[in-house]
Parts: C-alpha cells; sequence; structure tokens
C-alpha cells in the first residue's frame, strides 16, 4: 500500500456526499486521496494544520457562460475557454460545462469544436458543452435573442447527435414548444443530457417531455411556466418527479431564498436539486459589463442586465450559492455542499461516481465555516475531470 505523503488536518471534511469532522484528508504517494479518523494519522506524517474552515471538493457547474471578461458565444476557441476555465478555477469549480445562449448554427459547430479542441488539449476542467438553445420559447426567451430561436431541424438535431459522438457531456436545453418528444427522445438515447428550459409549455407537455428523456430543468423558477392553482407549468412537474434534476441559481436575485425554501419542501426529491453559476464574462473578473448578441448587460450590485432590466445570466460565484442555500434559504451545509458537488457530477459521464473528494481528477477548495471565503486547490494538483 502508498505510503502517506501528507494530511491536512484542522477541518471539517465533505467528500461531495457527508461531512465529518474530526477525520484527516490523506494524500498517497501515489496520488490517491483518502479519509481517516484525526487519531490514526501517523505521528512522523508531514502534516498542513488548518485553520478550521470546511474541506470540499472543488465545484461542478453544469451552466458557465464565461468567465475572466471572455463570453462563450463572442470567442469559440481554446484560448477562450482556457481563460474561461481558469477565471473559474480561481473560485472555485473544478469541473464546468462551457454554455453556448441562443446563436447561429454555425456558432453552435463552432463551439462544439472548439470543445473538443479544448479537451484534447487537456485544458483543466472542461468536461462537455451545454447548448442553452435556441430551441426554446420565445415567449420565456429571458436574455436570449428572439431572432435566433427556432424549431428544431433534422440538421440540428444531427448536429447535437454529432456532438454527443466526440464529446464526454453534451447537455441542450430545450422548450417542447419548439422540439418534439420524439426528437428528445433520440438525443436522449444517444446520451445527450436533454434539459428543460425557456419555455411556456403546460405541467401535461412537460411531463410528456421528462417521460420521452428530459432528465433536467435549467434555472428552475426562472424562464419558463410558474406553480399555479389551476395550472402547474414546469415548475409544478419539476417538483412533482422524483427522477428530475433542476439546476437552481441561488443568488437571492433570481429566485427569493423563502421560495426555494418553499421548493425543498416541496419537492418529491429535493436530493436532485444543483447549483449553478450561469456565469458570464464578469467571473473571475473586475469588468463592470460586456455585450451579449449586440446587447449591452450592466453589471452593478451582483446583479446583470439588460438596459431594459432583464437578467441576463448571473454575477454569482458557488461559494456565494452556498452561503445564500445555508444562511438564507435554510438548507443543511452538507447538503448544499453536495448540491455543488456530487450531485450535478451524477449527470456527468467520465468521471467515477460517489465521492468526489477521493477522485485526483477534481481539486479540493477550503472554504471558511461562515461560507464567506475560498482557498482554491490549496497545495493539491489540478488535473482535468475526464
Amino acid at each position: 500500500m502508498s505510503r502517506i505523503a501528507k494530511a491536512y488536518v484542522g477541518a471539517s471534511i465533505h467528500d461531495g456526499v457527508d461531512l465529518y469532522d474530526d477525520h484527516a484528508l490523506v494524500i498517497y504517494s501515489d496520488g490517491s486521496r483518502g479519509l481517516i479518523a484525526r487519531p490514526n494519522v501517523p505521528d512522523d506524517c508531514p502534516a498542513e494544520i488548518l485553520p478550521g474552515g470546511i474541506i470540499a471538493p472543488g465545484y461542478v457547474d453544469l451552466q458557465v457562460n464565461g468567465g475572466g471578461g471572455v463570453m462563450f458565444n463572442d470567442d469559440q476557441s481554446v484560448d477562450a475557454l482556457r481563460t474561461i476555465a481558469q477565471a473559474h478555477a480561481s473560485i472555485g469549480t473544478a469541473a464546468f460545462l462551457p454554455t453556448l445562449i441562443t446563436d447561429t448554427p454555425d456558432r453552435t459547430k463552432a463551439a462544439i469544436q472548439a470543445v473538443k479542441q479544448a479537451i484534447a488539449a487537456q485544458v483543466a476542467g472542461i468536461v462537455g458543452i451545454h447548448l442553452e438553445g435556441p430551441h426554446l420559447s420565445v415567449a420565456r426567451k429571458g436574455a436570449h435573442d428572439p431572432s435566433l430561436i427556432r424549431p428544431m431541424s433534422d440538421d440540428d438535431l444531427a448536429i447535437v447527435l454529432d456532438a454527443a459522438e466526440c464529446l464526454p457531456n453534451v447537455m441542450m436545453t430545450v422548450a417542447p414548444e419548439n422540439t418534439t418528444n420524439a426528437q428528445i427522445r433520440t438525443m436522449s438515447d444517444a446520451g445527450v443530457i436533454v434539459s428543460l428550459g425557456h419555455t411556456d409549455a403546460d405541467f401535461d407537455t412537460c411531463m410528456a417531455a421528462f417521460d420521452a428523456g428530459a432528465r433536467c430543468v435549467t434555472h428552475l423558477f426562472n424562464a419558463m411556466s410558474q406553480l399555479g392553482s389551476r395550472e402547474p407549468g414546469l415548475v409544478g412537474a419539476t417538483l412533482a418527479r422524483s427522477d428530475i434534476h433542476a439546476g437552481l441559481i441561488a443568488d437571492a436575485i433570481h429566485v427569493h431564498p423563502a421560495v426555494i425554501r418553499i421548493a425543498l419542501a416541496a419537492a418529491q426529491n429535493n436530493e436532485r436539486m444543483m447549483l449553478v453559476t450561469d456565469a458570464m464574462s464578469t467571473a473571475g473578473s473586475q469588468i463592470d459589463g460586456f455585450v451579449l448578441n449586440g446587447r449591452q448587460v450592466i453589471r452593478k450590485d451582483h446583479r446583470l442586465t439588460l438596459k431594459d432590466g432583464t437578467l441576463a445570466g448571473a454575477d454569482l460565484e458557488m461559494t456565494r450559492a452556498l452561503s445564500v442555500m445555508v444562511h438564507e434559504a435554510g438548507d443543511g451545509l452538507s447538503q448544499a455542499i453536495r448540491r455543488a458537488t456530487a450531485t450535478p457530477r451524477a449527470l456527468l459521464k467520465g468521471f467515477q461516481q460517489g465521492r468526489p473528494l477521493l477522485d485526483s481528477g477534481l481539486f479540493i477548495n477550503h472554504v471558511t465555516d461562515d461560507l464567506s471565503g475560498l482557498n482554491c486547490q490549496f497545495g493539491i494538483s489540478v488535473h482535468n475531470g475526464v
């Protein structure tokens, strides 16, 4: 058995599933990781004493539109993806899906090719692609350009299926108004993570789309049919299912913390609710705005809006989302960390499932006890997540 090369002690440890006190994270000489009771750490083992806090896996974020001053929609290149990846690594994210917002077929193809090249070049953290549109509902377009929204054609479907063959993970946000259940089934059978979002579809239509193979919901409550007394909409359909993952933008702007608390209580299976940042180019940068499809987006007070006030993505880091979940929405600390690590990871291929802290493919975060600060990658090498 490999010897222990280093031990980290003094902090609570979350392995992506459970939270442990009075334990040590140990790194073995072969690079593997383990978790042992602190009294079992050998006296002669090199140790780093941490001043409290929580050791946790690097975050897994399935909705990242940009970072480091770069929007993926503006630049579909390996260099752009490297900048975005580095920006998100600096705020604790170890694995993510670069996300292309509704755009042209040519840019969609370019985005897929760029992600393929970035993975081949071992750009750390990139584990696939998320195509958020263009097959959405104009009625629930949010900040998406309505002139680019369209029904899914055979050619569009072929692009997605080709991507599923060459990338480890493809996530596709669609609205039932502009896709058929047959198309959803075909994508799902090919391994695509089909997610419903930006839709005004009614409850029965959404349930049928889930039955056809959709298994996720994009930013629950935002840009979708709402829960009503006579028509439950996509929100109601999501809460009524136990087999559906749902992303939450927990910035206390996109969704009120009280609404998150109610959703957690009402959901058939709230363990499948996960955190996403929906981050734009502002992530990991100091810029005060950017341009999205020719429209100015303004950054102010942790809010990103078009000039008319429409929310345009989020100015959010995952650690702040954890703080909102725990301190404002009443989620348990261990569960909240799971929502940013093991829960989204369960949707992805290319990982051993289970406890991501013990997977050498993800780096490690050290979060303060009150979730107000973060020390990324403390002494642990960063590896590609696939």
